[in-house]
């Protein structure tokens, strides 16, 4: 009962937390909002006190990956609670790390921890890979396209949004090669 009322918790504050950005809310749904955070902020607290209160260890668990999970997820409200400074409302987003909370729930969890420490030779090798296929299609559609598309291909970190794009969709807007070179560049990217 406990685990489906933090979930719920969770699925509440992300809600809540999308709802609030949206332009043009009334004052009263702004203020349910905040209550809402409140109130779960609150919850979650309490949460994290019992747990560190009730560990073996209170050093360990404190430091330990949920440990920190749970104490990123309250931080940010105290953080930013009675200020209007625009550099800390950024810490509001890290609210998003609630998102990890459920992780602590299930032996699914566990198995795929595991099999991230197993296989995590052939993940960095894969993300390695993959970094240095985007770094290389970064500069030569950069070379290829910046002279006839200088707006759109400004320098390798524009075009790294290009490589980025193409690699992970089916692309992006109205970034796309038009010279000779760049569409057999992209054909055999």
């Amino acid at each position: 009962m406990f685990d489906w009322t933090v979930q719920i918790l969770i699925l509440l504050s992300l809600i809540t937390f999308s709802v609030e950005i949206l332009p043009d809310l009334e004052a009263d749904t702004r203020k349910l909002l905040d209550i809402t955070e409140l109130v779960i902020t609150l919850l979650f607290t309490l949460e994290y006190l019992l747990r560190l209160y009730t560990a073996k260890s209170r050093l360990s668990y404190a430091l330990s990956f949920y440990g920190l999970i749970d104490l990123m997820a309250v931080i940010p409200f105290y953080i930013t609670a009675g200020t209007d400074l625009r550099s800390l409302k950024i810490f509001r987003m890290l609210r998003l790390l609630r998102l990890m909370k459920p992780f602590r729930y299930g032996k699914a969890t566990h198995r795929f921890s595991r099999t991230l420490i197993i296989a995590k030779d052939e993940i960095a090798l894969f993300s390695v890979t993959t970094a240095m296929l985007l770094y290389l299609a970064s500069v030569g559609i950069y070379y290829f396209e910046n002279a006839a598309q200088p707006d759109a291909f400004k320098s390798i970190f524009d075009s790294l949004w290009w490589a980025v794009a193409t690699l992970t969709t089916v692309g992006y807007g109205g970034i796309y090669p038009i010279t000779v070179g760049g569409k057999l560049f992209s054909f055999s990217y």
